[in-house]
């Protein structure tokens, strides 16, 4: 289940941007990645420590963005997503840059959902279409680039978030 906070998140981040970047085909993959990466319960990765999951990783919000990756360092220095996120950063108040915005993640749900976005954008390819389960997959490996992949539980996560659309 996609919590309502996280979904008025989505939307909230989505009316930022361009209509263009406000597609089903990107809300369903902002929700199937979210769900892959904390199943929208976590917004600290969990590592293990003394045998037990604490909050203390390096990936931050839903989305699991670390300071040099993707959502905080891609967005602030690619150019099809810089000036957009400059934008986001401004209205959010948060300092256009990689740290500020690692920070910032994790309790910003909005600025979370906007920077993953641009990360999607920041691929060369078209999104999938909704229902192409396998290109959404391949996106996700593309432009998130998880340590550890679980194929296994993304047709499950990824028809979840389908049933957002509804």
């Amino acid at each position: 289940m996609i919590p309502e906070h996280v979904t008025h998140a989505v939307s909230k981040a989505l009316f930022m941007l361009p209509p263009a970047m406000t597609s089903p085909q990107a809300r369903v993959l902002l929700f199937a990645i979210g769900l892959q990466e904390s199943r929208f319960e976590n917004r600290r990765q969990l590592i293990k420590k003394d045998g037990e999951l604490l909050p203390l990783g390096p990936a931050k919000s839903y989305w699991q963005g670390e300071r040099t990756g993707g959502m905080c360092k891609g967005v602030v220095n690619h150019d099809a997503s810089r000036y957009w996120m400059a934008h986001v950063c401004q209205a959010r108040d948060v300092p256009f840059n990689a740290t500020a915005i690692w920070n910032a993640i994790e309790t910003d749900d909005v600025l979370a959902a906007a920077a993953a976005r641009l990360l999607l954008f920041t691929d060369p390819k078209r999104l999938p279409e909704v229902g192409d389960v396998g290109g959404a997959w391949n996106l996700y490996l593309r432009v998130w680039r998880p340590g550890k992949p679980h194929p296994q539980t993304w047709t499950n996560l990824y028809m979840e978030a389908m049933r957002m659309l509804a």
